[in-house]
């Protein structure tokens, strides 16, 4: 039996944002946790979430603004991806994709099932257990190129960039870095060797992508404006404008007590006063995911 520790919830009343985002804006990075029974967890996992069910995110979506999903099935439920399916088959693929753990060995007829229910990239963690890791890259990137999918990096540390830029730079299929390369406050800025690697691989290669989110847990400003993490956002965007996506990252999982999760609409207002452009906001929200995902034009 795993032994993997509870998480908290996500804030449980959510409010609205005093900015209002364009239609068709898209949250790019997101988790649901359904009955276990239905989905059971994987034995091999880094923590154990409570109930959070598509119809809780929904109405978060609905309070923040957010019209469009890509859900990234989760690493407690490791290559299983029925749930996952099942959202997307649930709520249309005009509105939702999805991002698969996949194994080394998957088959091409598996692959082109999962594609063929909407998903359009294999997840690899060193911060999470569930997926495998980054010694999978050239594996996987093999597997799924064909399919126009990406592998979205998930790092326990961002020098992990800087020791795999070359490997990268060389990768068969399109990148897509979580949470801003896995920057931490404090620790890291914008001159890091990590951050700077990722940097380059974003400006020399066409089809690398970085997502703007999950910067609370890895702030040490904290609420409300986390200005630590703002230089990092602010020199993804400046770099590529047209590689940079937002996701919330709700339920904001694999965090634990005492920690208190944030309000998903106060973090709708900090990407806002990050980026005050309402066209820059509209590229980031609403083009770029249309682009990397395959949503129709909104």
């Amino acid at each position: 039996m795993s032994t993997a520790p509870a998480c908290v919830g996500p804030h449980p009343n959510p409010g609205k944002p005093r900015h209002k985002i364009p239609a068709g804006s898209t949250d790019c990075h997101c988790h649901v946790f359904e009955d276990p029974a239905k989905y059971p967890f994987s034995e091999i996992r880094s923590y154990t979430p409570p109930y959070l069910p598509l119809t809780r995110y929904m109405s978060m979506c609905k309070t923040v603004g957010l019209t469009r999903t890509v859900q990234v099935n989760a690493s407690v439920y490791g290559l299983d991806n029925s749930l996952t399916l099942d959202i997307i088959a649930e709520l249309g693929q005009e509105r939702a994709r999805g991002v698969a753990g996949v194994s080394p060995d998957v088959t091409v007829k598996e692959l082109k099932r999962l594609d063929a229910g909407g998903m359009r990239g294999a997840r690899l963690s060193t911060h999470v257990k569930g997926y495998g890791g980054t010694e999978l890259i050239d594996s996987i990137a093999e597997k799924v190129a064909d399919l126009g999918w990406h592998i979205q990096l998930h790092v326990g540390s961002n020098n992990e960039i800087a020791e795999l830029e070359d490997a990268l730079m060389n990768v068969p299929a399109a990148i897509v870095f979580d949470h801003m390369g896995c920057v931490r406050g404090g620790k890291d800025d914008v001159s890091s060797p990590g951050f700077q690697a990722m940097l380059r691989i974003l400006q020399d290669r066409d089809d690398c992508w970085v997502k703007i989110s999950s910067w609370y847990n890895r702030s040490r400003t904290g609420a409300p404006l986390y200005t630590d993490m703002q230089p990092f956002a602010h020199a993804v965007v400046a770099a590529r404008p047209d590689r940079a996506v937002f996701g919330t990252n709700w339920p904001h999982p694999n965090q634990f007590p005492p920690t208190v999760n944030p309000d998903d609409g106060d973090l709708v207002d900090v990407f806002c006063y990050w980026f005050p452009d309402e066209a820059l906001r509209h590229r980031i929200l609403v083009e770029n995911p249309a682009k990397l995902y395959g949503f129709p034009s909104a």
